[in-house]
């Protein structure tokens, strides 16, 4: 049998047990191990057990549920409350006002939560009822959020970053560094683009507040200190090489923690609820990294990813033909998977033909991660708009449309990425030289 139809056969499988509901995880060793069984003459089950075990002991794992840890302990602090009143003094100025509250709130708290998710439900809960109270635009209060809660998936700490250096063997810590500046990047086009249409629609901007007199601005400001400062130890130590992801992750549980006591939100249940939201977040995303190692594997038997580099070369693609078929490849998965499924499911096949191309595997993380950022906010399985849905009680088409200008802004930002890779890899490269 030749592997053209070995790998329809393969897909044909996975397609099946997907679309029935089978658990993401189960299907990946499921798969693998019917491919090895029916097209290989290896030892499947022995191979299944040496490769899970493997992914599992793996210390590149380890910064993960330290930082889904992380996430939980401040999601259950009054973070975004202080966030809100110490932005809100210093935001009341640009064209349209407290409107850019979601994007600037979302960008620090993704950069110690490292989930999407996350950022949208801890800063929802706070900016959307004030914001709507105090006259801003419903739609566009609810559309900037999902746009910018997606940077969750790309300023460092990031879930999804860890994932895609596990499964693509790349530095983890070298992909934290090079989704700052793309990061930054989006919150520019965000603000940019709301700031426009404030302009344009003059009338859904309420007037601007009394002045706050400048020593109390700096009193609110001061609200900010703990996230600040939780950001500086996290990130700066990444940055500045004196720790690993690792051990900055260990270093953010412990800052989380000493927020939530200081803030008076650590009790008891907070602390268990965090520990049990974390375990179950880093069992699911360790279960799924386990079954896509041994796909992986079995992939690699069957002989399908190097005859599908051989097949993607005869085609004779440049790289930007290349980036737009997988661009294209990874909205329509986004439109039913979400983020860490789309990279474990695709990481086996695609990453031969990216190193193939020549494509640096650091600047495709960061791209990927921008190309999945839609995913969040694309129905049917948008997991913000669901989460936006449930805060607002909006229809999901509702939330969908008010979410469309910031996809169509991620769109931009892919295509930055592709014309200026340097936006992605200049920092890495120049903090490793």
């Amino acid at each position: 049998m030749d592997v053209s139809t070995i790998g329809l056969i393969v897909a044909l499988i996975m397609l099946v047990l997907l679309a029935s509901g089978v658990w993401v995880a189960v299907t990946l060793m499921s798969v693998g191990l019917i491919s090895m069984l029916l097209f290989s003459h290896a030892p499947a089950m022995t191979i299944q057990s040496t490769v899970i075990w493997g992914q599992s002991s793996s210390w590149a794992l380890t910064a993960l549920p330290l930082f889904i840890w992380m996430g939980e302990i401040l999601y259950r602090t009054r973070l975004a409350k202080d966030m809100f009143e110490g932005l809100s003094p210093w935001l009341a100025g640009f064209p349209g006002r407290l409107i850019h509250i979601n994007v600037v709130s979302c960008g620090i708290f993704a950069a110690v939560s490292g989930s999407s998710a996350a950022t949208t439900a801890t800063i929802g809960r706070i900016t959307i009822p004030e914001l709507v109270k105090r006259g801003y635009d419903e739609k566009t209060t609810i559309g900037s959020l999902a746009g910018s809660s997606t940077l969750g998936f790309l300023i460092p700490p990031s879930i999804i970053m860890i994932v895609y250096g596990v499964a693509a063997d790349v530095s983890i810590t070298r992909l934290f560094i090079a989704g700052v500046l793309p990061g930054l990047m989006l919150m520019v086009l965000f603000m940019g683009y709301l700031a426009a249409w404030s302009m344009l629609n003059p009338s859904k901007v309420p007037a601007r507040e009394a002045k706050i007199p400048f020593f109390q601005r700096i009193r609110e400001t001061a609200k900010l200190f703990p996230i600040v400062l939780l950001m500086i130890a996290v990130i700066g130590s990444i940055y500045a090489g004196i720790a690993t992801a690792t051990e900055a992750a260990a270093v953010g549980v412990v800052g989380a923690l000493l927020i939530a006591l200081f803030t008076g939100s650590l009790t008891k249940k907070s602390f268990i609820d965090s520990v049990l939201g974390a375990t179950r977040t880093s069992v699911m995303v360790s279960f799924i990294l386990a079954g896509a190692a041994f796909l992986s594997t079995a992939m690699g038997f069957t002989g399908i990813p190097r005859e599908l580099s051989s097949w993607v070369g005869t085609l004779g693609l440049g790289k930007f033909e290349l980036l737009l078929a997988l661009t294209v490849l990874f909205i329509i998965m986004g439109c039913f998977l979400d983020g860490i499924s789309i990279v474990v499911l695709t990481a086996a096949v695609i990453m031969p033909i990216v190193h193939q191309a020549g494509i640096d595997p650091i600047w495709f993380g960061i791209f990927m991660v921008v190309v999945i950022e839609m995913s969040q906010i694309t129905p049917p399985v948008g997991i913000n708009l669901f989460i936006l849905q449930s805060m607002t009680g909006k229809n999901l088409w509702y939330v969908a449309k008010a979410a469309f200008p910031f996809f169509l802004l991620l769109v931009v930002a892919t295509i930055l990425l592709i014309l200026f890779p340097e936006i992605a890899t200049w920092l890495p490269d120049t903090i490793r030289n």
